[in-house]
């Protein structure tokens, strides 16, 4: 593969279309096309097509485009931006399945590139300290823990039926740092930030620039197989919401999910509240692999990740109205008898 022909899903959405520049620039690939609902924007010469993944034009351009590379990172994290849970499921799991049953009849195709989660380690205590790859995941997952099962097990079944394809599965941490942070990121641009009484998880986050990067390299340096990717190191969440100058509201188990319920409504997080588990035990994966047998060191550590994420919220500003509703929000929330959890 002297050049290549990419297709990258998901690029209406800001890192994405940063990756899809990023590949549209580099001499060795010749074409990009970026597939998405929205367009987003700025492309420059990526050719864009709008359509859902389910669309049998995706199928096409795959064809008749000699399409050698598919970056799938086409799934949606969060729900309403989605349009609801169902759809998000929709979405992604049976958008990704027909892609990738398209693409096994695109002639040309010799490698795929999934941009996929580390949430599928789930969050548990039981759990091991440092998720590896070679840890199994928890089959009887659910929300959207079970979507990114689903799509890394159609991804390898299409390996499995097209031996002449390479495939490399990346399992990001959560972005933050760069020009789009994750969902889990706004809860540090709540006013008061909630955390479940009597625990304090380790967080680890991904740097957008990282990210970048380590898609770039899959495509014009394939390295098949599985890695996870992330920030060296780790956080407490006491310490995170420390370093962002936040107060700390511990809450009982039983308020959680009414709590995520209220910051989601605010408008400042969008978060599956299948993944609150996340606020209890945290999740930290070892990147040894993406180092030795892929060849990428992270440029961000976790802490330096999200030290970058806070300097560019600083830049951004935070409006007084949006501290004034939050907290207005928490306080009828607390006031509430517990029975109306």
């Amino acid at each position: 593969m002297s050049s290549r022909r990419v297709l990258l899903t998901g690029v209406g959405r800001p890192i994405m279309a940063r990756m899809a520049r990023r590949l549209a620039a580099h001499p060795d690939v010749d074409l990009v096309v970026g597939v998405d609902t929205h367009e987003p924007r700025r492309l420059g010469p990526v050719r864009f097509v709008r359509a859902e993944l389910s669309n049998p034009i995706v199928g096409a351009t795959l064809r008749d485009e000699g399409i050698d590379t598919l970056v799938h990172a086409g799934m949606h994290t969060a729900p309403r931006a989605a349009g609801g849970r169902r759809r998000m499921k929709e979405r992604n799991v049976i958008g990704s399945m027909q892609l990738l049953a398209a693409a096994q009849h695109a002639e040309d195709l010799r490698h795929v590139v999934l941009k996929s989660f580390t949430v599928l380690y789930g969050s548990d205590a039981a759990d091991p300290g440092v998720f590896s790859e070679d840890t199994p995941v928890d089959r009887t997952a659910s929300g959207f823990t079970r979507d990114v099962i689903d799509v890394e097990g159609y991804a390898t079944g299409l390996a499995r039926r097209r031996p002449d394809l390479d495939l490399t599965t990346l399992r990001f941490a959560n972005f933050v740092g760069g020009v789009e942070d994750s969902a889990l990121s706004g809860f540090f641009s709540l006013p008061v930030v909630p955390s479940v009484l009597g625990f304090d998880p380790r967080l680890q986050f991904c740097h957008a620039e990282d990210a970048v990067e380590v898609v770039v390299r899959a495509v014009t340096d394939p390295r098949p197989g599985l890695y996870n990717v992330a920030g060296p190191g780790a956080l407490y969440l006491s310490q995170a919401i420390r370093q962002a100058g936040r107060m700390r509201l511990p809450v009982p188990g039983a308020f959680v999910t009414g709590m995520a319920d209220l910051a989601n409504r605010s408008g400042r997080v969008d978060v599956p509240t299948d993944q609150l588990s996340f606020l209890l035990f945290g999740r930290v994966v070892d990147v040894t692999r993406l180092v030795t047998e892929f060849g990428y060191t992270p440029t961000h550590t976790t802490p330096e990740a999200f030290a970058a994420f806070l300097e560019r919220r600083r830049q951004r500003g935070v409006t007084r109205r949006d501290l004034l509703a939050l907290q207005q929000a928490v306080a009828a929330r607390l006031r509430q008898p517990a029975g109306d959890a």
